[in-house]
């Protein structure tokens, strides 16, 4: 019998089930209702307040969040390493950025003090934490020695 994973889709919010041993071989599924991918290679920008929690909730593939405000260069210097970790790690996991600025209730729910902070959560709770930009392949490896099993583990 095969576990699900399931992931809210960004595009519709339609909650989908996938096989998490397609997920953990590569294959990106697409919306059953909007058709569109599930994953892009890309982090998903949030766009509410609301939406954010909403994302955590429904999915319960690991989620990797990057809080950054569009003034901090640190974070600007980090978005193309975040971008390619996202790459490299999808759809095992699912990437979103969290802008600061316009999310400013959730920083404060997640004690967000200082930028760049990657949280890393799984099955909606946070179980790593990461202040400060990094590369690419540091991502990688901070992802993967911080879940249990590799990624796309579920906690």
């Amino acid at each position: 019998m095969s576990v699900l994973e399931t992931i809210a889709c960004t595009s519709c919010g339609t909650v989908n089930r996938a096989p998490a041993s397609k997920l953990a071989a590569g294959v990106r599924p697409t919306c059953g209702r909007c058709h569109r991918p599930l994953f892009t290679g890309e982090p998903y920008e949030v766009t509410a307040e609301d939406e954010f929690e909403r994302l955590l909730a429904q999915t319960s593939l690991s989620v990797l969040a990057d809080f950054w405000a569009p003034w901090c260069e640190p974070c600007l210097q980090m978005a193309p390493h975040f971008k390619a970790a996202a790459q490299a790690l999808e759809p095992r996991l699912k990437f979103l950025k969290v802008d600061t600025e316009k999310l400013s209730g959730a920083a404060g729910r997640y004690g967000i003090r200082s930028i760049p902070t990657m949280i890393l959560f799984a099955n909606g709770k946070e179980i790593a934490r990461q202040i400060g930009a990094m590369p690419a392949k540091a991502i990688e490896q901070w992802v993967q020695q911080h879940l249990p099993g590799g990624a796309g583990h579920r906690a």
